[in-house]
Order: structure tokens, then sequence, then C-alpha cells
């Protein structure tokens, strides 16, 4: 029922701008795999290209083994939800999804069983006369991918499917979503610029800038153990201190900065010498006296607390005037220091790593 997809050093120039570069990636059967990255930095430009909407300038994307060259997207074995859905309001929820079964030839009453089979797959299956009026933003959603589903792709390809909806039903329809990709056993290609959909529902994240694939990895891997500047700062929150590698025993850095020297782990293309940067991640901090500090710690005073419910973000401002933000959990029994407070705020040498800038295949680098 699903196929792998290979991109093969695939390229894609509109004149002189390169949209896509040399990038290379496979991405297994069955898996539900998604490109992150923020606007303009070509994943939906991928998207099109594995669709067949587009043909690369360079390189080749293949599906199933087969080089996908010369061959239109209704020939694919592919299957593409766009962020407007494009649903039929005069057509009821049925035929919706089987539009693309009518359009070869299938016999009605096998369409509408396949319909049927469809609803109960996505939890409509008390909808299948209604018109698409009727329904929610999150069903309509459903609708578009049964559709999907009802021509068989063999890879489902998604751009930005929830990102017309609230927050609480996006957080419902991941995993919803991702239920439904279990069920099938489709290969799901996702594209998303939030963080929060790519590392709760996939199996592995591809993060994206400037047409170059930074990473790919699970989502833990790329949220624990980013590989660069662009990676560190585009997932999630980070404390960055600037400075310069020292020297290196064991993997483990000394890094000499203007607020103090810390120990911290040594990303990839890292070396003695360098001027780079610390990346701490908030929730990876904590705040106490300085007979309390780990091996790394700085002076701080608390400059403001933002209460988000589930946890407490708490700022505070160091020596230099640099403000930093350490994220606690919100427990009545341990409550974050006050306003004004001097303390320290520390972190383990295991928690933090020491990056280089992203990689850059615009400028060669």
């Amino acid at each position: 029922m699903s196929e792998d997809v290979h991109l093969s050093q695939i390229c894609m120039d509109f004149g002189s701008f390169r949209a896509v570069n040399n990038v290379e990636v496979t991405i297994k059967s069955g898996e539900f795999f998604s490109f992150l990255g923020p606007s303009g930095c070509g994943k939906t430009t991928i998207l099109r290209l594995i669709s067949g909407f587009m043909d690369p300038t360079g390189g080749a994307v293949k599906i199933g083994g087969k080089d996908m060259k010369g061959i239109r997207p209704n020939a694919r074995p592919t299957a593409l939800i766009f962020q407007n859905l494009a649903l039929f309001p005069l057509m009821p929820v049925w035929e919706n999804i089987t539009f693309g079964l009518e359009v070869r030839g299938v016999a009605k009453e096998v369409r509408r069983a396949k319909a049927e089979e469809l609803l109960q797959l996505v939890d409509l299956h008390d909808s299948a006369d209604k018109k698409i009026s009727q329904l929610s933003g999150g069903q309509k959603q459903r609708v578009a991918i049964a559709r999907a589903l009802a021509v068989e792709p063999k890879v489902m390809l998604l751009d930005e499917p929830l990102s017309a909806l609230d927050l609480k039903l996006r957080q419902h329809m991941r995993a919803e979503l991702r239920a439904i990709q279990k069920r099938t056993g489709v290969t799901f290609i996702y594209i998303t610029h939030d963080q929060g959909e790519a590392l709760a529902m996939s199996d592995r994240v591809g993060v994206m800038s400037q047409g170059v694939l930074q990473q790919v990895a699970t989502p833990q891997e790329i949220y624990n153990n980013p590989v660069n500047e662009f990676v560190a700062s585009f997932v999630g929150e980070n404390n960055v201190i600037g400075g310069k590698v020292k020297s290196v025993t064991g993997g483990i850095a000394s890094f000499e900065t203007a607020k103090g020297t810390f120990s911290a782990k040594l990303g990839p293309n890292v070396a003695v010498g360098d001027v780079s940067k610390l990346f701490v991640r908030p929730e990876f901090c904590s705040l106490g006296s300085s007979t309390d500090a780990k091996e790394n710690s700085i002076p701080v005073e608390v400059t403001e607390i933002a209460f988000e419910g589930n946890f407490v973000n708490v700022f505070v401002r160091d020596g230099s005037g640099d403000t930093h933000m350490v994220q606690v959990q919100n427990d009545p029994a341990t409550p974050p220091p006050a306003l004004h407070t001097t303390c320290h705020m520390a972190f383990n040498p295991s928690s933090c790593m020491i990056l280089s800038e992203a990689v850059n295949g615009r400028s060669g680098h």
C-alpha cells in the first residue's frame, strides 16, 4: 500500500534563484516524514516536485525505485492535500470522497461502498449524505483525507493542511492524522512551519533553511541534538551565549565567554579556537543560590514571571544586561523566585551544546 520516496540531489531553480539545493533524502515506505522550516525555505517546492507539478532542474525524484521524470501528476502514485482543501460545496460528502473514482469510471455502487469504508476510517460514518457546509473545520479536514485515500495512493502529500484550524482542533487533528496514517500504512510526507506539529506526528523530520536540508532525524534527536545554530534556533526555545572554544576533553568543551567559562557538549563541525555559540534550553536551566550552582552558573536577577498554566517562564537578566529564560513546572510547593530576586541560573554540561552556523548551500558552504 505504500512506497518509499528517494530525492536524489534534487535542485530547483527559478531563473537565478535556487529554491531547492541538492536535497538528498530517502523517505521510507510507510513512514510519516515532515519537512519543517520557515516560509520560503523550499519545502512546498519539494512537495510539488514529488507530486509532478514541477520537474526538478537537477537530480531525480524516485518513487518505489522508479524515476518519475516525464510522469504526469495524475499518473503518479501520489495524492496531494492542499491548505485550502478544495472540497466541492454542491456535492454530498460521499461524492466528494469518491470524485477521483468517478473520473476513472468506477460504478456508483462501488464508489458508495468505498466512501462508507473511508468514512469509517476517518470517524465520520454518519456523514455520507451531509453537505460540506454542514461540517466543522475538523470534519472537512477528514473528508479531504478520505478523498485523497480513495484513489489508493502509495504516497500522501500534505501541504500545511492544519494551518487554518484553531489551536485545540489542530492538536486534535494531529492525533487523528497520525492514527489514520498508522491504520493505512501509507507513506505520509507532511509540510509545515509549525515545529509542534512536526515533532508530535513524525517518525522523522527534515529541517530546511534556504533550500538546504539542514538535518534529518527523529523528533527527539532534532530537539535534543541539533546539528547547527539554525536547527537549534528554529526548533524550540534556547538561551544563547557567544564565545570561543578553548579546549576539548572527551567530547566536552571548555567555552570561554564574557560571562565566564562554561563546559558544554561540542556539536558537529566545531573545533578548538572557533568563535561559536552555546545553546541551552530553558527547561534544562534551574535557579538557585550560588551554593546550589552546578558546574555552569551565571549570577542573574529575576525581571519577569510569565505564568503559562502547566509551566512558568522566568525571565532573568545577567550582569551584561542580557535576558535569559528558565522554564519551571507549575508546582505550588516549589514556586519560582520572586521578582527582583538575585540568584544563579545553572545548567549541566550535558544539557548544553556549542554549535556552528547553519549549512548555507547558496554561498557554497
